[in-house]
């Protein structure tokens, strides 16, 4: 799937970086990121950021690590991470899985250059009203989740820390709405149950933040 389309962390950075030399971190490296993010960003310099590099990674994902921090984000460790380093710092759900989400996005902004790109994506509030689905489609689904974030609350978050907000909004990749359909006929086949994930983008499950840090 993430061959036929970019992903949406990726639409706008690809824009910008897909045939650059850059350093990026991925905050929550696991479900085959390595290779999703080589494949759109071949030139890129690739350091994950988990609990553990082998979460859903394949010995090729992890071959494809120019490096890997194993942090637990709920202890808020980060001192062995380089400051004013990465050129983009890529976030997918992971804030609402801590309490101090804030927090640590802070520590994150001091490890990224002056002019350097953050993208953020966490479940909608909305997402607390939709019909419950296998693999998440209403935000109670996962037992892991324990917090709920705003747009607002991370736009003022990033405003005061001298950053500039470059995009926001409700997640709807159009070609991922296309696709829908065949994606759930996928599910279908290879699981026998359609993936939450798969509507998320014909019913707005998640939001983004995109920002560019000023200095």
């Amino acid at each position: 799937m993430f061959k036929i389309a970019v992903p949406p962390k990726f639409q706008f950075l690809h824009k910008k970086f897909r045939n650059e030399v850059f350093h990026l971190l991925d905050v929550g490296c696991g479900n085959h990121s390595p290779s999703i993010t080589k494949y759109w960003f071949p030139k890129c310099v690739y350091y994950g950021l988990d609990k553990d590099k082998s979460y859903n990674n394949t010995a090729e994902d992890i071959r494809l690590m120019d490096g890997f921090y194993e942090v637990d984000l709920t202890k808020g460790q980060l001192h062995e991470i380089p400051q004013n380093h990465f050129d983009v710092i890529v976030m997918t759900h992971i804030i609402e899985h801590l309490l101090k989400g804030e927090e640590v996005i802070v520590n994150l902004l001091t490890k990224l250059k002056p002019g350097g790109y953050m993208y953020v994506e966490y479940p909608s509030f909305r997402s607390t009203k939709f019909p419950s689905m296998k693999g998440t489609l209403n935000f109670f689904d996962d037992p892991t989740h324990c917090r709920l974030y705003s747009q607002l609350e991370l736009y003022n978050l990033f405003l005061k820390y001298d950053c500039k907000i470059v995009k926001g909004g409700v997640r709807r990749n159009v070609t991922y709405m296309l696709l829908t359909p065949f994606r759930a006929f996928y599910d279908l086949i290879r699981y026998g149950y359609v993936n939450g994930s798969v509507v998320w983008d014909l019913m707005g499950f998640a939001e983004y933040v995109i920002i560019k840090k000023n200095h």
